[in-house]
């Protein structure tokens, strides 16, 4: 299985246990396999998804260790050997992650030994640790350097040593790769790598600019700086708030400040968002916050939230559906009744139910949002085709325990002024309850809501889209059109839109 080598070193203090004295480290990750849940093969070949090296870069970090380099190597013996020869004379700690196991592609006991000229022997503890734990057909496991040593820890599940170590040849530690093995050794071998002596601050600007127009600005501010503080700048084309993140390191508190104030007075005005990254994390407290704000947005959060509350209390969750189709509407309603789920079932692990009508020409980019959405809430897809008529046919036939659905319509949408929030379907429909929290809200109030709350929404959006329908029937809002400082047409983003009377104009 393909390898993952990089090495970690904690600042200079930390080399004065393993008798080095480096600027930097850095980790060493295999590939690793996990069994049941991942294909064999190469990371690099795409056959598995690196998470752990997230993982050990942030629990590292946090440990006042610096992670300086990253390696993916193929399983080959003399490749990994190399690397871990390289790696080993030139930093504090090395790990690696994976290639630990009974097949012929877990190679990595060899490779080290091989790094470090040493011959592979059974070791009499693992043998016996493998025997305690049933693992027939897993004696390779005890076949390791001469030199290793076992480090048993504190499993963080059970308050008791591992039943199988942790083992290490001089500074290499060598990890399972199965991530939630490894995160589970990692959190009890903390110790092994803790650097009480350095503890790393850091702080993260979201900038509403493009990256090129700051870029100057942010050179002559790490010049300044200098050693002091490491100043990163990383674009995102995707997001709707800010066009790039800027993330400031420093081993003291102070420049961090000093650095804020910095860009503060010289990065364009009205240019640093405060962003909320875990707009759905928080969406809870942040949701009801607003409600008992007494503002005239939160007034009509106020008031939706009693409606999907009452729902809440009529319907259980299984009994229950959002009707999302990726626009702007039904974000919203995503957010509230996820919001007033969380704060109902705070410990209710089953995921909120969406229903999903697919169309047959729709937008590439309201499809990963889609997918976007389902992980962000870890949402359940209960999915239908036709209209919406059919949709709920089909839906009441494979999900019969539906009793329920909320909808984002608004009274200004087709067909929908004379609603309730509540109305059962009309009786020549499948029976379902229509639950309508947003009745009453305006194109304004949705938009102040998603962007006061950063709540993600579809890009399209940003693009010039008021309102999303399939590839036949949507077009930008030629309301939004205007042009760039060049001459060139653009469209300006949705909520920019002066007349809400022009909303349905993106519908041909």
């Amino acid at each position: 299985m393909g390898k993952n080598l990089s090495n970690v070193k904690g600042d200079q203090s930390i080399g004065s246990g393993v008798g080095r004295d480096l600027e930097y480290g850095s980790c060493l990750w295999t590939r690793g396999k996990a069994r049941e849940r991942l294909v064999k093969g190469q990371n690099r070949q795409g056959h598995t998804q690196d998470t752990n090296t997230y993982f050990l870069c942030r629990t590292l970090r946090s440990l006042g260790v610096k992670v300086c380099r990253v390696s993916v190597v193929p399983d080959e013996v003399a490749t990994i050997a190399a690397e871990i020869t390289s790696f080993s004379s030139r930093f504090t700690h090395v790990l690696t992650a994976g290639g630990i196991g009974p097949t012929h592609d877990d190679v990595t006991f060899e490779a080290v030994a091989q790094a470090f000229g040493e011959e592979l022997k059974p070791h009499p503890e693992l043998q016996a640790a493998i025997k305690a734990l049933g693992g027939e057909g897993w004696e390779k496991l005890s076949l390791v350097p001469s030199s290793a040593r076992l480090h048993y820890g504190t499993d963080p599940q059970t308050g008791h040593p591992f039943r199988f170590p942790l083992i290490s040849v001089r500074n290499v530690y060598l990890f399972p790769g199965i991530p939630e093995l490894l995160r589970r050794v990692l959190e009890g071998m903390k110790d092994l790598f803790q650097n009480t002596a350095v503890r790393f601050h850091s702080k993260e600007l979201y900038v509403a600019a493009a990256e090129s127009s700051i870029a100057p600005i942010l050179a002559e501010a790490q010049a300044h700086f200098g050693r002091r503080l490491c100043l990163g700048s990383y674009p995102d084309w995707g997001n709707n708030y800010y066009q790039v993140k800027l993330t400031l390191d420093s081993e003291e508190e102070e420049p961090l400040e000093e650095c804020l104030t910095y860009l503060t007075s010289r990065l364009p005005q009205g240019s640093l968002v405060p962003y909320m990254p875990s707009a759905v994390e928080q969406a809870s407290m942040a949701v009801y916050k607003l409600a008992e704000s007494g503002s005239s947005l939160g007034k009509q959060v106020a008031s939706a939230l009693q409606t999907i509350e009452t729902a809440l209390d009529r319907y259980c969750l299984t009994q229950l559906c959002v009707g999302f189709n990726g626009g702007k509407d039904c974000t919203a309603l995503l957010h509230l009744v996820y919001a007033a789920v969380k704060r109902k079932f705070p410990d209710v692990p089953n995921p909120l139910q969406i229903l999903y009508i697919r169309s047959t020409s729709s937008f590439s980019e309201l499809e990963q949002f889609l997918q976007d959405t389902i992980k962000r809430y870890n949402l359940q897809v209960l999915e239908a085709e036709g209209d919406m008529k059919q949709a709920l046919v089909e839906l009441q036939m494979r999900y019969p325990q539906l009793k329920a659905v909320l909808m984002g319509t608004r009274r200004t949408d087709p067909y929908s002024c004379g609603l309730s929030s509540f109305s059962p379907t009309d009786p020549s429909w499948p029976s379902f309850m229509r639950v309508n929290p947003l009745l009453d809200w305006t194109y304004r109030n949705i938009w102040d809501f998603l962007r006061q709350l950063f709540v993600p929404y579809c890009i399209l959006y940003d693009r010039g889209y008021t309102s999303l329908g399939s590839r036949e029937n949507t077009v930008q809002n030629p309301a939004l059109k205007c042009l760039s400082p060049g001459g060139h047409p653009i469209y300006r983003p949705a909520y920019l839109l002066e007349n809400e009377d022009e909303e349905r104009n993106s519908r041909t």
